[in-house]
């Protein structure tokens, strides 16, 4: 699957991908239906994907004339649609206008937020006119039953027009950085490293079959039909319950933790569950074996590690664990993810030490190269990288954070993603989350007195718009675009049309989000979650600007466990070939989302071990299409009960919120 692509193809990303950024804030905050855009696998970009699939390959089937759009062209189309549909909700705008104005709307005498919070935040990253912020809450009065062209002009859209623009000259400097970091990186992970991208699978063995003129067989496959009525029976019938309780469902989730002691050995699986999701079945089938233990095995042993503190008698308060700033992280003993994703940064560094120092030669004079994954030269994207790097220091300097820090807490919010883009691309993890948050990794080996009381209120801002919440971040979806890369001869036009829907993406997201606010009310929405987090967000800012601590013990202790542990398996990983364990496995022991997804990648690993085991590659070739068959029935029925709950205003959710 290697050509050019037409125009047609990006104009369509473009539409699609900016009209899921119109209609998701309406969809997931007000009517809170099925997310459009949940993950890195997002529903909407791949429903639209499958129809316009099926229409092109039945139109040069009737017609035998130049098909509406090659595969190649569908994916091109679905990648820009991907990498733009997170900036709608979760990837950005869910709590981007939360974040920007809490301090002020829920400023009370208990928090003291007026006195040591509010004189912190510079007003050009803030609306300073009250009424504003209040109706952002409120609603505009009468605003749910004004048209559409009367809600759009009574917003205050001149209270919002400067933080508008400083924030936005602060995201787009990171989406460059990211696009200049996949380039960087692209040629490695892709060409040199050769990894699987497993949730890329399924797209690309559509549209190559719709380029050879198979797409009739994939879809009559038996296995594929086996899959994809398996899911549609199991979702049919669920739906119908959600809908009508006196019809039966098939459960998909096990409370398993009552079976489980509360003190004792396995006294850490008391709130076990077990969820049962085909399509992320068919992701694990689909990556690395190797991989796939790893995702259950580690997540397990870190249960299991609670019990063994137990049993030792080492029954660490969460008190230990101080002000933090991770989005799921609750005891000490999961700061190991600190360290370990540290020394995993390191070793992807390690593993691409030839390819950086060619990098390092291009940016200094030596000959040009192009890898086959590149949008652009290597030179462009290290000085674009530097200069951008440069930008964003000084954007924070501006506003009063140290220079020292500024550096430090921008390096440490890209090396986290880095880390979380190697993940979610090689494993497959189209639901992920992080543990610890970048903040963390900087005050376990700083303390917070560093930070300074300005340093931390707007570095805390920072992180909670971009780097902390990366179940829709950006830059997974760019890996995964710099494979589709590799496939299209005219490069520079797929580059133009990233840029544009990226840039369109912010303003279409912003103003959506703005006109739900304005015409229901923060108040009325499904906005409980960013609401609770954002105001966690600065709860932690004052208690660590009243309070300054050093690091805190224990974290140090795990913090450094964890970098010896990740370590050791990167060593093992590196040196011995019979070694079992992947190291990405260990940076998702204690995530939230591998809390729901473990039991989905052991079942992915036992049939893809069995399959493998038993009746070798050629079994696995045919067998594939049955999990082929799990992701596209999940992902079909997903998208038919989203439109019917869009009618019957509530929705049957088949994927993970």
């Amino acid at each position: 699957m290697h050509g050019n692509i037409r125009i047609r193809a990006i104009a369509l990303g473009i539409f699609f991908g900016l009209l899921i950024c119109a209609f998701t804030p309406f969809n997931n905050a007000y009517l809170n239906a099925t997310p459009l855009a949940g993950g890195h696998f997002p529903l909407a970009p791949f429903f639209i994907l499958a129809w316009l699939t099926a229409i092109s390959a039945l139109h040069h089937r009737i017609f035998r004339s130049t098909p509406l759009l090659t595969g190649l062209e569908l994916m091109t189309m679905w990648i820009l649609t991907v990498v733009v549909s997170g900036i709608a909700f979760t990837g950005l705008a869910r709590t981007f206008f939360i974040n920007l104005t809490a301090p002020f709307h829920f400023a009370s005498i208990g928090n003291r937020w007026k006195e040591i919070l509010q004189p912190l935040l510079p007003e050009a990253l803030h609306p300073t006119d009250p009424k504003a912020v209040e109706t952002l809450y409120n609603g505009i009065k009468g605003g749910s039953f004004m048209s559409d062209g009367e809600l759009i002009r009574a917003i205050p859209w001149s209270a919002w027009v400067t933080p508008l623009l400083w924030w936005a000259a602060f995201i787009l400097l990171c989406y460059f950085m990211m696009l200049c970091l996949t380039n960087i990186f692209s040629r490695q992970w892709v060409e040199n490293e050769r990894i699987n991208f497993p949730l890329l699978q399924l797209p690309r063995f559509m549209e190559e079959a719709l380029d050879q003129g198979l797409y009739g067989s994939f879809l009559t496959n038996k296995f594929f039909l086996c899959g994809l009525l398996f899911c549609v029976a199991l979702h049919t019938l669920n739906g119908l319950h959600f809908y009508i309780p006196a019809v039966p469902e098939v459960p998909t989730l096990v409370l398993a933790g009552k079976y489980f002691a509360k003190t004792g050995l396995f006294s850490g699986f008391g709130k076990l569950k077990i969820y049962f999701y085909p399509a992320f079945v068919g992701f694990a089938f689909l990556a690395s074996r190797q991989i796939s233990f790893s995702f259950w095995f580690f997540f397990l042993t870190g249960g299991l590690f609670y019990g063994v503190l137990n049993v030792a008698g080492l029954n660490i308060p969460a008190s230990s664990l101080g002000v933090t700033f991770g989005p799921t992280l609750t005891r000490p003993e999961e700061t190991q993810m600190i360290g370990a994703y540290l020394v995993f940064f390191f070793f992807i560094v390690w593993l691409a030490r030839q390819h950086l120092q060619q990098v390092l030669r291009e940016a200094f004079g030596g000959k040009q190269t192009k890898g086959e994954s590149e949008w652009m030269s290597l030179r462009f994207s290290f000085w674009g990288l530097i200069i951008s790097g440069c930008l964003l220091v000084a954007w924070c300097v501006n506003f009063g954070v140290p220079m020292l820090m500024a550096l430090l807490v921008l390096t440490a919010f890209f090396i986290f993603t880095v880390v979380a883009s190697k993940a979610i691309c090689q494993g497959g993890i189209a639901y992920f989350t992080l543990t610890a948050a970048p903040l963390d990794g900087v005050t376990a080996m700083f303390g917070t007195k560093f930070f300074g009381a300005v340093g931390i209120a707007i570095t805390a801002m920072c992180q909670k718009i971009l780097f902390v919440d990366l179940r829709e971040s950006l830059m997974p979806s760019l890996v995964h675009g710099s494979k589709v890369n590799e496939w299209i001869k005219n490069k520079k036009l797929f580059l133009s049309g990233i840029i544009i829907v990226l840039l369109a993406g912010v303003v279409v997201s912003f103003a959506a989000m703005l006109f739900v606010c304005y015409k229901y009310g923060i108040r009325e929405l499904h906005l409980d979650w960013a609401t609770r987090t954002s105001m966690t967000v600065y709860d932690n800012v004052v208690r660590v600007i009243q309070e300054p601590a050093v690091a805190s013990e224990w974290v140090t202790t795990f913090s450094t466990v964890g970098a010896v542990i990740m370590f050791t398996l990167v060593l093992a990983y590196n040196r011995l070939p019979w070694w079992p364990l992947h190291p990405i496995g260990y940076l998702t022991a204690y995530s939230s989302a591998m809390k729901i997804l473990w039991f989905s990648f052991f079942l992915g690993w036992m049939f893809n071990q069995l399959t493998l085991r038993y009746g070798g590659v050629g079994l696995f070739k045919r067998i594939r299409y049955l999990f082929f068959g799990l992701i596209m029935g999940d992902f079909l029925m997903g998208g038919a009960w989203a439109l019917y709950g869009l009618w019957a205003g509530q929705s049957y959710q088949v994927l993970p919120g």
